[in-house]
């Protein structure tokens, strides 16, 4: 689908006021996010649209799931409204209705494992959908250790707790709502764009479809720590939007710790995280094996199809380094290594991963709200997924019919222009080498305009 500006404008504004009027002033939240030092109730806005390109590359060959060899463009739109109350003390409660409009490369999500666009995965088709994003209870119990302000945020309410203190969320959120915070790349509404510089890509983490589940996290912050716990709900088959409620059977669950420290009288943070899923999956040396008995019928993905029957165990390791360098520049790194026996769960394709950048905001020129950013990204996957790819095998989202195999290697670099108080406007540009680890396909040149807006 070709962008018309136009059209997208009139998407935008009556969008906008759709969910002002409907989410915003029509109930009792207040119209704008409160400044004072404590918030009781809450009611913020976020609009963000994507626009992205790459020009024609060479491919040797295409498969089934290879990302378009011509130019194509593709885009996401999202307009959010973030609602909270406290209904007792320590208590939050919060609901994120959203609308969602996109249309990713292909017309379909394939062809790399570090996609472009972090957002894309919510993709909903060149109409608009209003869903229930998220729906949550957060509970702190203070134990002591002198107070700290949380300032006013997208799903937090301004306040005052201890500094030593237990949080538990429950409800319908995003693993990523808790796990791997990192105050330089995560949100790729307003940093990177990419997905392995929102998380780990080989981070397989459950969630439908959208990337949202329900489940449960505990955190407990003490002096200079952070305990971090939890189990979500998956899909009821891999990738798809349908939540399996069998929290008991299939999941996922994860363990992080943190560390604050400082380096040179500069703050920092390191943490660790481990992750394991238990959910029907297929090996891949189950699925070659099946490709391998049936020659010449073999079409799309009946390998994985045919021998996912039983509950597979898979599980990973990450690190995850934020430090600031100066009062304007700041560092991150993630690397993570999971055990790549089994198809993706929830996420995407990768089965080890690594990234790394600089965030830097624009003080030395006098653009204080403006940000440039740099990163470089490999991913890679092991040699049970390279030998099924090898053979012809087609995964849920790669796929090139054979492979050639090559560690995928992105860069990535943005200028975010702030535009006023509560507008952005960013220029990105990424170039992916060896797309979906096939050195027979690409380098892929991906660039992109967003335009995001908080109120």
């Amino acid at each position: 689908m070709r962008f018309k500006l136009p059209g997208f404008l009139g998407v935008v504004f009556s969008s906008l006021g759709f969910v002002l009027v409907l989410f915003g002033c029509a109930i009792p939240f207040r119209c704008q996010a409160d400044t004072s030092d404590v918030e009781d109730t809450t009611a913020r806005f976020q609009m963000t649209y994507n626009w992205q390109r790459h020009p024609a590359y060479p491919a040797a060959y295409s498969g089934p799931n290879s990302l378009n060899a011509y130019a194509e463009t593709m885009y996401t739109f999202s307009a959010d409204a973030f609602l909270g109350f406290r209904p007792w003390e320590g208590g939050e409660v919060y609901f994120t209705p959203e609308l969602f409009q996109g249309v990713p490369f292909s017309n379909n999500l394939v062809g790399m494992g570090g996609f472009t666009n972090g957002e894309i995965t919510r993709a909903a088709g060149p109409s608009l959908t209003l869903y229930r994003q998220k729906l949550f209870l957060r509970q702190t119990w203070d134990n002591g250790g002198g107070t700290e302000h949380i300032e006013s945020d997208l799903n937090q309410m301004a306040g005052w707790h201890d500094k030593n203190r237990f949080v538990l969320t429950i409800g319908n959120f995003s693993t990523l709502d808790v796990f791997d915070p990192n105050t330089y790349a995560k949100d790729p509404r307003t940093q990177f764009m990419n997905w392995g510089n929102m998380t780990y890509a080989a981070y397989d983490y459950a969630a439908d479809a959208r990337g949202f589940g329900w489940g449960f996290a505990g955190e407990w912050y003490q002096d200079d720590w952070v305990l971090r716990f939890g189990r979500m709900t998956g899909p009821t088959q891999p990738n798809m939007l349908s939540v399996d409620t069998a929290i008991g059977s299939h999941y996922g669950d994860q363990v992080e710790v943190e560390h604050a420290h400082t380096l040179y009288g500069r703050p920092g943070k390191v943490r660790v995280l481990g992750w394991r899923d238990r959910a029907v999956l297929a090996s891949f040396s189950d699925a070659l094996a099946w490709l391998n008995a049936h020659p010449g019928q073999y079409t799309g993905p009946d390998a994985l199809y045919a021998v996912r029957n039983t509950n597979k165990i898979k599980y990973g390791v990450g690190v995850n380094v934020e430090q600031e360098i100066s009062d304007s520049t700041g560092f991150f790194m993630r690397v993570m290594k999971a055990d790549g026996r089994t198809e993706t769960y929830a996420f995407t394709e990768a089965d080890a991963s690594f990234s790394s950048g600089f965030l830097i905001k624009g003080d030395r020129w006098g653009r204080h709200e403006d940000n440039v950013g740099i990163s470089l990204m490999r991913n890679t996957i092991s040699a049970d997924r390279r030998h099924f790819l090898e053979a012809g095998g087609i995964s849920f989202f790669i796929g090139d019919g054979r492979l050639n195999y090559r560690p995928e290697d992105i860069f990535e670099g943005f200028y975010s222009l702030s535009l006023g108080k509560e507008y952005w406007l960013t220029a990105d540009y990424q170039l992916i080498q060896n797309p979906a680890y096939n050195a027979d396909r690409g380098p892929i040149d991906v660039y992109a305009l967003r335009f995001h807006a908080e109120f």
